[in-house]
């Protein structure tokens, strides 16, 4: 069992981005690093540290249920900037194949939400 993240355009052959809950707790816990701070200290991930206290577009994502909901398309279209630009200055180590998953992730992430935006559709968690 896992999380996708999928527009909601009920168009089935759209593509989505799948992590297992775990896979995707690491790739928030390394977005959370990449924009300088850590993910455990924040509220609700085990730590006090308040989200108003951090500054990043990825805020909705970060600190979003893992399993339902949804981020609205202006949501989306905050996002895509940061990671375009985490896109360009990561580039993927064929010998780290962690760092490539991560870069693969927010590529695929991009993807998604470039439909999300350009079809004014929601991102959803399911």
């Amino acid at each position: 069992m896992g999380l996708m993240l999928f527009p909601g355009d009920d168009d089935v052959a759209s593509p989505d981005v799948s992590w297992s809950y775990a896979g995707f707790g690491m790739f928030r816990k390394w977005l959370a690093q990449v924009e300088g701070f850590t993910l455990a200290g924040m509220d609700g991930f085990g730590g006090d540290r308040q989200w108003s206290s951090v500054s990043t577009t990825l805020a909705p994502l970060l600190n979003h249920p893992d399993d339902e909901g949804d981020l609205t398309p202006t949501q989306c279209a905050a996002m895509l900037p940061r990671l375009e630009e985490i896109l360009g200055r990561h580039e993927p180590d064929a010998g780290d194949p962690l760092l490539r998953r991560r870069i693969e992730d927010v590529s695929a992430l991009v993807t998604v939400l470039r439909i999300c935006v350009d079809k004014d559709v929601e991102l959803v968690f399911g």
